[in-house]
């Protein structure tokens, strides 16, 4: 897979077998690892502000997008998801 940029959409398929179409909300790269923020497209159009599930994939050594596994793992992009958003929100304001 080539380098996902914010705003790219594609279709992922859930864990009842339907296909989803999501969002880059933002990309990570944390500890040599890239990441994404992503969120289902149909939940973006639908939302109010800050009112929408965002979950995360990582991208894998061979560029294919996975399923982050354990909970350490989650808690640790997580976290980093949030201070890029922080760090976002206080440029906007200024």
């Amino acid at each position: 897979m080539d380098k996902v940029e914010v705003g790219e959409t594609f279709i992922i398929t859930d864990e009842e077998n339907q296909d989803q179409e999501v969002e880059v909300i933002a990309t990570l790269g944390i500890d040599g690892t890239d990441y994404l923020a992503v969120s289902f497209v149909e939940d973006l159009q639908e939302a109010e502000e800050g009112d929408i599930d965002i979950f995360f994939l990582k991208v894998d050594d061979e560029g294919d997008l996975a399923a982050i596994e354990t909970d350490e793992e989650f808690e640790k992009v997580s976290t980093a998801f949030e201070e890029v958003m922080d760090e976002e929100e206080e440029d906007t304001e200024q």
